[in-house]
């Protein structure tokens, strides 16, 4: 029985059956219990969303698309397709762990690991697990998918081509090569997730969104590229400027919010938190068996019960082992954060010697702000089509560009300082000394430097 979800940015959506079986399923109900910004919550007070509404809001408009590519063209898309890239949308989050990108960006690196490890890869690991312990697949197949080839198409979906060269595929032909380009969008960044949570991270940020993506929707069509051998989804060659709205909505979320000096604090207290409790959390998964939380993200039962929640089973606990953890945390929920000293910006991946400061107090943090394909344009993998053409299209030119759109930079990195207990004078001192001798610029605003005691 299919189901409405009263969602306050796209309004009521209904929810095919299957679909409504996979979100009653515990792998996908933990998404309730992280948060889509992790430590930006703690700066942003409205910034309390989850993945769970997000996840949800990106199957929404996944359909759309695929509906409206099916309504305007056909393109032999079936109901199975439409299915399967709403199944998608709907599971493509399910491996992130707690505070979202926090842990695969900040705590998973800090524990020594012969294995890389991403979110998207968990997500894969956690759909294969949600759809065997909970028997979708007897669902999928009551509702018309193939077991196992539409198994393989989700999934594919889910992390997206790597390389134009489809063979490897298994899931659609080259002639459906479109489809991959829905919900995540190895090419150009354009995709239904970043549409989702551009609309949703600035509804809950209170940051206005200029991008239109229901607009979008409507003039996204499958078009042949000149030189390339697979149909792209493309857009109207007006649509030009929102699309560069987008990418800029993109770059001021990050700018001034998932970026912001004091959350990225918070997010790094939270970080060296987890590191110290780690050897002492234990959460049970197959067979019996306990995991700390570095090691739970290898097995998938374990990681279902690791949740935004572990904070407060930090915060609250009474054990002695946890009481170095236990104390960050406090600082953190009465506020009293590691200063800000400084800050400064440099050229993209430029390795940056933080060992030499030679101050264990001292914390650097290198952040890269870009457009989504860091120092390149994203615009420029991005392919239009004319009124008078829509079936074929091409690259955009530059000379029709509005110049007051493109930035004078695509990519930079940077750096920011802090320490501990204080951002007094000396700290500053020494921090400006090294910058100088790494060839690191100075700050470039007066008020990003604190003033000398007196």
């Amino acid at each position: 029985m299919s189901k409405v979800f009263n969602d306050p940015i796209h309004g009521h959506i209904e929810i095919h059956p299957l679909l409504v079986k996979i979100i009653d399923t515990p792998q996908f109900q933990r998404l309730r219990y992280i948060k889509q910004l992790g430590g930006t919550y703690f700066v942003y007070p409205g910034a309390s969303h989850n993945r769970f509404e997000h996840s949800i809001g990106v199957s929404h408009l996944a359909g759309l698309m695929v509906q409206g590519l099916k309504d305007r063209q056909g393109l032999g898309i079936t109901e199975d397709d439409i299915l399967c890239v709403k199944i998608a949308g709907l599971c493509h989050d399910l491996g992130h762990g707690p505070f979202s990108h926090m842990f695969d960006q900040r705590f998973i690196p800090r524990i020594p690991s012969r294995f890389k490890w991403s979110h998207e890869e968990a997500s894969l690991k956690m759909f294969d697990h949600m759809v065997e312990v909970n028997n979708l697949k007897d669902e999928m197949t009551i509702h018309g998918l193939k077991v196992p080839d539409d198994l393989d198409f989700i999934k594919e979906l889910i992390n997206g081509p790597l390389k134009s060269n489809e063979s490897s595929l298994k899931g659609r032909p080259k002639e459906k090569f479109f489809l991959y380009e829905i919900v995540a969008n190895k090419k150009n960044g354009i995709d239904v997730d970043k549409w989702d949570y551009f609309a949703r991270d600035s509804y809950h940020l209170g940051i206005k969104n200029n991008f239109d993506c229901h607009r979008a929707l409507s003039f996204t069509r499958v078009c042949e590229v000149e030189g390339l051998e697979l149909k792209r989804i493309c857009t109207r060659d007006k649509e030009v400027d929102n699309l560069y709205d987008m990418f800029h909505t993109r770059n001021c979320l990050h700018r001034r919010a998932c970026q912001h000096k004091v959350g990225n604090i918070i997010e790094i207290m939270i970080t060296e938190a987890f590191v110290l409790a780690d050897p002492h959390i234990k959460i049970e998964g197959s067979g019996g068996k306990m995991f700390t939380m570095s090691k739970a993200i290898h097995d998938m039962e374990a990681y279902t019960k690791l949740t935004d929640q572990i904070f407060e089973q930090i915060l609250y606990s009474s054990s002695s082992d946890l009481a170095e953890a236990r104390e960050i945390l406090k600082k953190i929920t009465c506020r009293r954060l590691y200063k800000f000293v400084y800050q400064t910006k440099d050229e993209l991946d430029k390795v940056i010697p933080k060992d030499e400061l030679k101050d264990d107090n001292i914390i650097v943090d290198a952040i890269e702000m870009d457009w989504g394909k860091k120092e390149k344009n994203p615009m420029d993998e991005v392919y239009i089509y004319k009124k008078g053409e829509p079936d074929k299209a091409f690259k955009i030119p530059r000379d029709q560009v509005t110049n007051s759109l493109l930035p004078r930079k695509f990519g930079e990195q940077w750096i920011r300082f802090y320490h501990r207990t204080t951002n007094d004078a000396a700290v500053l001192k020494r921090i400006v000394e090294w910058c100088k001798i790494h060839h690191i610029p100075g700050p470039q605003d007066e008020d990003e430097i604190p003033p000398e005691d007196n």
